[in-house]
């Protein structure tokens, strides 16, 4: 059980990150390329707040703390568009690799695991459709 709730408090340190590092990138693009991807960075830190509270709800059923504190990798300013897009990458991968780790923690017939399952999911999403972004 202790690594369970070890493991989705990493997946909720790297919601947590998600939600700042998005919202940067949403008020931080420019050009013509603001049109397309404030938005969508808008978009990506709304689902990110959506499953920070489903993680977090999840720990303090399991009986833990949740973590209030964002993962400490780094936020890397940019005005870069590309640059956003390889770092938004970088994390939805991340995220997806804690997900992939915690689905085996958990029973496949508990609400939970169907819980998790469909954030890894959205992440798997995600990240197919920053690689398209990226090129």
């Amino acid at each position: 059980m202790t690594e369970l709730i070890e493991k989705m408090n990493a997946a909720l340190g790297w919601e947590l990150r998600a939600i700042n590092m998005y919202a940067h990138y949403a008020a931080n693009i420019t050009g013509i390329h603001r049109l397309q991807l404030s938005p969508m960075f808008n978009t990506e830190m709304t689902e990110s707040i959506e499953h920070a509270d489903i993680v977090r709800k999840g720990i303090v059923q399991l009986g833990g703390i949740p973590v209030t504190e964002r993962n400490p990798l780094a936020i890397i300013h940019t005005n870069d568009y590309m640059e956003m897009l390889n770092y938004s990458l970088e994390t939805e991968i991340r995220a997806a690799e804690v997900y992939a780790e915690l689905l085996p923690l958990i029973e496949q017939t508990d609400d939970l695991y169907d819980s998790m399952e469909q954030i890894y999911l959205s992440e798997l999403k995600s990240i197919e459709e920053m690689r398209l972004l990226v090129g």
